[in-house]
C-alpha cells in the first residue's frame, strides 16, 4: 500500500479501528510504502483531488444534496474523456530530486 505521510496513515490506525485480532489480520496482508515528505504530486489521488477541487468544487455549494450531485456529474465527465495523468518526470528525474529524502 503506497501511503502520503498523514498522521492517520500509519500501523496505530488499525488497532484504533479495529479489534487487535482483525488490525493483526489485516496487517499480515499490507505492506506499507510512503511517499516522501512534500511530494503529494507523486500520489495520483493528491492529483485527482486538486482536480476535483479546481474544477467543480471549489467554491460555495449550497447543499450536501448538490454536492454531491456536482461531484457525480464531475466524475462521469472525467471518465467520458478518460483522463490520464501526464508525468513529467522521468524515473531518473524522480531520483534524482527525491533521493536525498530516503534513507539509504
Amino acid at each position: 500500500m503506497v501511503l502520503d505521510n498523514l498522521n492517520t496513515h500509519f500501523v496505530k490506525s488499525f488497532y484504533e479501528t479495529f479489534s487487535k485480532e482483525k488490525a493483526d489480520k489485516l496487517l499480515e496482508r499490507v505492506e506499507f510504502y510512503y511517499t516522501p515528505k512534500h511530494a503529494s504530486w507523486l500520489n495520483m489521488a493528491e492529483i485527482e483531488i486538486s482536480m476535483l477541487e479546481e474544477e467543480c468544487i471549489g467554491r460555495r455549494i449550497g447543499t450536501e444534496t448538490q454536492l454531491v450531485d456536482e461531484i457525480h456529474e464531475w466524475v462521469k465527465q472525467v471518465n467520458q474523456e478518460k483522463r490520464k495523468i501526464n508525468w513529467a518526470y522521468t524515473k531518473r528525474d524522480a531520483y534524482d530530486r527525491l533521493s536525498k529524502h530516503y534513507v539509504s
